[in-house]
């Protein structure tokens, strides 16, 4: 069986991969998806390539809830967010949003 690029993972990434780090799969993206159609107010945060860590994106929702997964190329989620009619932002231009700070803090805070 051939491997397909659902999410355009090898098409849009360009011949750039990082050295010490895996590359994004089809569940990397399919776990931002699921995510994003489980949450309410969901917006997409584009992280850049590390010389350690592949392209990632953080999907996080209205309460500050997160997750992070590996996604190749900001191409790729621009495409999944286009798809499911959400937000992309790249982090080096907006930061991070304060919900998650605070989402964050009341996870440490509950841990403690």
């Amino acid at each position: 069986m051939r491997w397909r690029d659902r999410y355009g993972l090898r098409r849009l990434r360009g011949p750039k991969i990082a050295k010490f780090d895996r590359e994004a799969t089809d569940s990397d993206v399919e776990a931002l998806i699921a995510f994003a159609k489980s949450r309410q107010g969901v917006e997409f945060y584009v992280e850049p390539e590390t010389f350690a860590t592949d392209t990632t994106a953080m999907a996080i929702a209205h309460d500050g809830e997160w997750t992070r997964r590996r996604v190749g190329s900001p191409a790729v989620i621009k495409k999944v967010a286009r798809d499911l009619a959400l937000p992309v932002y790249d982090v080096q231009l907006t930061g991070y949003p304060a919900r998650m700070r605070a989402y964050n803090e009341r996870r440490k805070r509950a841990e403690g």
